[in-house]
């Protein structure tokens, strides 16, 4: 009888701890379609929706790494100049606008888009790190999304944002990697 209660014990403790973890992050993704091995690419900027100056510029360049890492090799990012964020002045729907419209112009396949919804350190005693993220694939030629996700995640107090945010961008990405190859 005892082995049979500390089993269930383990079982409880087990499924909690599941719970507690999985209460760590939330993701909606896309499936996503079969997409043109080889083709070419483009980042386009992320739209920074938090108080987190250039938290879209940082988001990007973790989506253009992980591509990159994980095989996306003909990877080209928008010009700077179409890109004016400063600390106090963020990025407009314009500047999106000018971006696809020099994809198009470059003949490139598809392109990343997305948003960054929370890019922070929560207050508090443990100030665990907090990243929310949205990303898109687009066909640049016809401007329809092919794909999207969106999600969120945090961290213990002594991991890192951008930790954080790499692991969910990579976990957001996954299939739209898998599509590619």
């Amino acid at each position: 009888m005892k082995q049979q209660s500390r089993r269930m014990f383990r079982s409880l403790v087990l499924v909690a701890l599941v719970g507690f973890l999985g209460a760590c992050s939330t993701l909606h993704v896309g499936t996503a379609p079969t997409l043109e091995p080889g083709a070419r690419w483009a980042i386009l900027p992320f739209v920074n929706q938090t108080e987190t100056p250039q938290a879209g510029l940082r988001a990007e360049s973790i989506a253009e790494s992980l591509l990159r890492v994980d095989g996306i090799s003909k990877l080209q990012r928008y010009p700077t100049a179409l890109n004016t964020e400063t600390l106090f002045e963020p990025m407009d729907r314009k500047q999106f606008d000018a971006a696809l419209a020099w994809a198009r112009s470059e003949k490139i396949r598809y392109a990343l888009a997305g948003s960054v919804d929370e890019w922070r350190y929560k207050v508090g005693i443990d100030g665990e790190p907090a990243a929310g993220v949205t990303l898109q694939v687009i066909d640049v030629q016809s401007g329809d999304v092919l794909w999207a996700a969106a999600g969120g995640s945090t961290g213990w107090s002594r991991e890192s944002l951008s930790g954080v945010a790499q692991k969910l961008v990579a976990k957001l990405l996954r299939p739209v990697l898998a599509a590619a190859r």
